[in-house]
């Protein structure tokens, strides 16, 4: 493991050393991810520079010619760090995200399900204090140092995850089809048949206010 206060004095990575990859095979060293984070997020959220880094370890690690689909554990950041790099999104249905408040991701073969997890290591992260009230949330937000928490990030690059081989559950291999395609008879726009007599929005789960609720049971 790197030891952070020595890194800092003598051969910390530089701002062009390289960071991760894409599927392509494309490199991107640290400020060039984060300018690709800032055109396609908004703002270089620490999740997502993190989520980069993991990305490549799981691209370097799983098969080449490996056709993937990917797993992100949380709603934030990771899911866009996997659309950067991949071409797994949640438009195309090959990255799912299953919200189990983790950070961890997998990249893994869309025929067998054997795949490759990558996580944010709670023991590894112990070196790195800055990374360490961050994800914790042990200052405010204000209260935190930008500059330092991402050099300690590029300082630490793939010491603070570890890496597991996993296999998917076979639900995750079905072929998702959206089924026959109807109109609803209470709103009268169009849904996938499966969903039920009337669409989701009609059944109360659309989130607006003012739209129709779910229809009541004829007693």
């Amino acid at each position: 493991m790197r030891n952070p206060i020595e890194e800092s004095k003598t051969g910390q990575p530089s701002d062009q050393t390289p960071w991760c990859r894409d599927h392509k095979g494309t490199v991107y060293s640290f400020e060039e991810y984060l300018d690709f984070i800032n055109a396609f997020h908004g703002y270089p959220a620490p999740g997502l520079i993190i989520g980069g880094k993991m990305v490549d370890i799981a691209l370097e690690q799983i098969p080449k010619g490996t056709l993937f689909d990917a797993i992100s554990e949380t709603s934030y950041c990771l899911p866009d760090a996997v659309q950067m790099l991949t071409l797994c999104t949640i438009g195309n249905a090959w990255l799912q995200v299953v919200d189990l408040g983790r950070f961890g991701l997998t990249l893994y073969d869309k025929y067998d399900g054997t795949g490759i997890r990558v996580f944010l290591d709670p023991v590894k992260m112990k070196p790195w204090q800055e990374v360490m009230t961050w994800f914790y949330k042990l200052k405010p937000k204000p209260e935190q140092d930008t500059p330092l928490l991402r050099e300690q990030i590029r300082c630490a690059g793939p010491d603070l995850f570890s890496i597991r081989e996993v296999r998917v559950h076979p639900r995750f291999l079905e072929k998702r089809e959206k089924g026959k395609t109807i109109n609803c008879p209470r709103c009268g726009e169009a849904f996938p048949g499966n969903h039920g007599a009337i669409c989701k929005g009609c059944q109360g789960d659309a989130p607006y206010i003012g739209e129709p609720g779910p229809t009541p049971v004829a007693g």
